[in-house]
């Protein structure tokens, strides 16, 4: 009899074994939850570099070419002294490691518009321009007599000086008194003058004159080398100094 009734219950299994057979169930693991992506932190471009300006000097000798300037005396033209004068000025500051240019290094004829545009093409902290006259006494220094000015992004070519006028007075004041430690009497003026009006960068037109005798001065030719010397010395060492003012200028 059992083995009557293990067969019967084979027979009632074997549709439930067959639709298993059919349909098979599969047992998969429930995928793991992504965890939403983090965007990573921006990464801020470099700053850039911090560059301090450099020092850099613009000397202009007056005149040139056809253009001669005055007649000192009879054998000496105003274009020759002040190509010599700057020449020694630039040794001397290049001396003293200031990097300098000059508008020209011959005898050639530069209008203002040319000067201008050099002295406006590198941030000058100094502008020179050299003159020479037959009179009066010793060195004359000019400042534009531009009212000042803000400087703004685009400045009008024939006043662009007007934003640079404080500093010019500034660098007139050191050259002055450099010059008068060294004994040079020292006249001060401000004039309309091109192309310093058109320069864009602190200013100052120095005029050589000869010097005459006086109560605490020995007359000397405009010609007079040591003469000459000492006004360059006087314009390094105030330059040199004007080195100093400027780094602290904001």
């Amino acid at each position: 009899m059992r083995w009557i009734k293990l067969l019967a219950a084979l027979w009632l299994a074997a549709p439930m074994l067959l639709a298993a057979q059919a349909n098979p169930t599969v047992l998969t693991a429930p995928k793991a939850q992504s965890m939403p992506e983090t965007p990573a932190p921006a990464v801020p471009p470099p700053a850039a570099p911090q560059v301090a300006p450099r020092f850099q000097v613009l000397i202009d000798a007056a005149h040139g070419g056809e253009d001669t300037g005055a007649r000192l005396t009879p054998e000496l033209l105003e274009k020759n002294l002040t190509l010599d004068l700057s020449n020694r000025l630039r040794s001397l500051l290049a001396a003293r490691g200031i990097a300098v240019t000059t508008t020209r290094n011959s005898d050639e004829d530069l209008s203002a518009d040319e000067r201008a545009e050099i002295a406006n093409r590198t941030p000058y902290a100094a502008c020179i321009l050299i003159h020479a006259t037959a009179t009066g006494s010793g060195v004359h220094l000019y400042t534009s007599s531009l009212a000042a000015a803000p400087l703004v992004k685009f400045m009008p070519w024939e006043t662009a000086q007007a934003a640079y006028v404080t500093q010019s007075l500034k660098l007139s004041s050191d050259i002055d008194s450099a010059l008068a430690h060294a004994a040079i009497p020292v006249t001060l003026g401000r004039t309309v003058l091109q192309p310093m009006d058109s320069f864009a960068c602190p200013a100052v037109a120095v005029e050589v004159a000869p010097l005459q005798g006086g109560s605490t001065t020995k007359a000397k030719p405009i010609t007079d080398e040591d003469y000459q010397r000492t006004i360059l010395d006087a314009l390094a060492a105030s330059l040199e100094e004007w080195r100093n003012d400027w780094r602290q200028q904001p």
